[in-house]
């Protein structure tokens, strides 16, 4: 099947977030976004973009030469033919993460890809465009993450993690908007409340300057 997508960048760099951290992978990060988070990092790929066919995509991402394809955005699930490319790329044997922020559907990501959700959280101002329903559709391989800005997100995102069983439902991931929030005061709260979580970093932000596109 060929058919054409608006593609903001695609790049080869290590996973700077997630449990694959660290890991050399290939991202391809769709243009368009139905979410305006208070902290998007990523404004540029809300309308930026080239429309590319299927078989180009697949050739750029082939020439990288890494196991691991991670899918992302702004939002992947705002282009209808994602899923597609998802299925092409899980039938060429990659590693694929999808992330996506919550409000869309996710049976629509096919079912080996490896769903990377975001709960937003109130300081990002989004959080009441959650599908609570996705919950029910994450599996154990899948990652749950959370990105903080204050004190009100961590309990919130305490509150969420305890109502819904998270713990027992996906990994969870624990983040902070850069530069909004100490790292090591998250920390402190976590390890005092002993939640069952990861806690991560951006870690391309540390390792090249933080607004540093392409990386």
């Amino acid at each position: 099947m060929c058919f054409y997508m608006k593609i903001n960048e695609i790049f080869k760099s290590i996973q700077g977030e997630t449990s694959y951290v660290g890991l050399p992978c290939t991202f391809i990060r769709i243009t368009g976004c139905n979410l305006r988070c208070s902290y998007c990092d990523t404004m540029y790929a809300y309308e930026e973009g080239e429309k590319m066919s299927l078989n180009t995509i697949l050739e750029i991402i082939a020439g990288f030469n890494t196991k691991i394809v991670c899918v992302t955005g702004c939002e992947p699930l705002s282009n209808k033919d994602t899923p597609l490319l998802i299925k092409d790329l899980l039938n060429k044997n990659y590693t694929v993460l999808v992330e996506t922020n919550g409000s869309y559907d996710i049976r629509t990501i096919p079912q080996k890809a490896i769903k990377i959700m975001d709960i937003k959280c109130p300081d990002s101002n989004m959080s009441h465009f959650m599908n609570w329903q996705n919950i029910k559709y994450l599996t154990k391989s899948d990652e749950v993450k959370f990105v903080l800005s204050s004190r009100k997100d961590y309990d919130w995102t305490k509150a969420v993690i305890y109502k819904y069983n998270l713990s027992e439902v996906a990994n969870i991931l624990i983040g902070t908007v850069f530069g909004a929030i100490s790292p090591n005061e998250v920390v402190q709260w976590i390890l005092e409340d002993n939640l069952d979580v990861r806690f991560q970093l951006q870690l391309h932000k540390y390792i090249w300057e933080p607004h540093t596109r392409g990386v």
